[in-house]
């Protein structure tokens, strides 16, 4: 069944709580912010596969930019199941990975001279979406765990922190290899 009607009067509940809470409250954002990335996201991993993007050589592995994408979706889910109250931790090697690729990402672009207006590719421009959608979600989240809602223990918060920022590194390798600069702003 597709809905219940049981959140109709504004309330909803999480895994097997019997216990319901405010739609408009700070874990329902969270809960929210976290789902509203992973679909955002899986456009992005949509255009990404459509665009033939490529891969990113890291260690001594090699992934599509696609595969990349979608691995974060999984590690969203851990991250959302973990917000809602199950026993789920995101591992230091996964942060370690995305550091990994982020790395592998900036060996292979220009160095940031400044800001950048987003743009360039469509791909680029979804991506750079996304990576402000995940700064959202991680205030989200860190709201979650500063009011004592959950205790996120593991390594949740640096893997969010580390997602927005292969999002940018990715963003701006769809423009490298598109071959379209960067356009930093005039501030005029």
């Amino acid at each position: 069944m597709l809905y219940t009607g049981k959140g109709d009067k504004g309330t909803t509940k999480v895994l097997d709580s019997k216990e319901r809470f405010s739609k408009g409250s700070d874990m329902a954002e969270a809960l929210g912010s976290l789902d509203e990335l992973n679909s955002f996201i899986g456009l992005c991993k949509f255009k990404a596969q459509q665009e033939q993007s490529g891969e990113v050589s890291f260690s001594k592995e090699r992934e599509k930019v696609y595969e990349i994408l979608h691995e974060a979706q999984e590690n969203l889910f851990i991250i959302q199941a973990q917000v809602a109250g199950a026993d789920k931790k995101i591992s230091k090697i996964k942060v370690n990975k995305v550091e990994e690729i982020i790395k592998a990402i900036e060996k292979e672009i220009p160095p940031i001279k400044g800001f950048s207006i987003a743009g360039g590719t469509e791909l680029s421009a979804l991506l750079d979406i996304a990576r402000t959608i995940a700064r959202r979600t991680e205030r989200r989240v860190v709201i979650v765990k500063e009011l004592g809602l959950r205790k996120l223990p593991g390594h949740t918060l640096p893997y969010l922190n580390r997602l927005s920022s292969l999002l940018f590194a990715l963003a701006r390798l769809a423009n490298h290899r598109a071959g379209v600069k960067e356009i930093t702003p005039s501030y005029k």
